[in-house]
């Protein structure tokens, strides 16, 4: 009788895919790793014990796993050609990926660098929408989010998505952002109430609230050089 238990049955903070979802890629070996490429094992072994043992065999090398050919992989018992060819993909993935220079993220640590991020995607707009850009602690672009989308004289804005954004993002400093489709880049009594409002959920998160621009075709306003934040 088989007692072995797959990988459905193991504690969840202990199988691949989970372990994964909550701790990191950085946090599986590369056996683990492996065995969610191939997703199965065989009646014998779980996906990673037979991920442990092709390794093994490879001296516990990705150099010399990705060297095997696809028969002698499909030698592995639970190993067949669809997941030999997985495997390879991702060898051959991670080969590519060490001749890739790292991809430069933009400094928008400034409000005209704010503006020129941020002017292509609301010139053209007839209602306003607010955004929230996304820094690292260097000032450098994670992502911008729009976060709202409303009529033609104001939008409204919850700012617990705002922190919601940046917290999921890992960012440390953020911008507001949003659009006057009148044209007047003036700043309205709700724009410095959602601005206070902002700045407050940032101190209270330990996130570096920069500025808040308002953006028009050809101008902005910004609180910060205002100073204002």
């Amino acid at each position: 009788m088989n007692d072995k238990l797959n990988i459905n049955q193991w504690a969840e903070e202990d199988r691949p895919r989970e372990k994964l979802r909550d701790l990191g890629a950085e946090a599986l070996s590369d056996s683990e790793l492996l065995a969610i490429l191939v997703g199965s094992g065989s009646t014998k072994e779980t996906a990673v014990e037979l991920m442990k043992r092709v390794l093994a065999d490879c001296q516990n090398n990705l150099n010399t796993l990705g060297k095997k050919s696809i028969r002698e992989l499909c030698e592995y018992n639970g190993i067949g050609e669809a997941k030999a060819i997985t495997i390879l993909a991702a060898c051959e993935l991670g080969k590519r990926r060490q001749l890739e220079k790292a991809e430069e993220r933009k400094d928008v640590g400034s409000p005209t660098a704010i503006y020129a991020l941020m002017h292509p995607k609301m010139q053209d707009l007839d209602v306003e929408e607010s955004w929230v850009v996304l820094m690292n602690q260097k000032y450098r672009l994670i992502k911008a989010v729009r976060i709202s989308h409303g009529g033609i004289t104001e939008t409204a804005v919850d700012v617990r998505i705002i922190m919601r954004e940046a917290i999921l993002a890992n960012a440390t400093v953020l911008a507001l952002c949003h659009n006057h489709p009148s044209g007047s880049p003036l700043p309205s009594k709700d724009d410095d109430h959602l601005t206070e409002r902002v700045k407050r959920a940032c101190e209270t998160m330990r996130v570096h609230f920069l500025d808040h621009i308002i953006v028009c075709d050809g101008t902005y306003y910004s609180y910060h050089e205002q100073g204002k934040v």
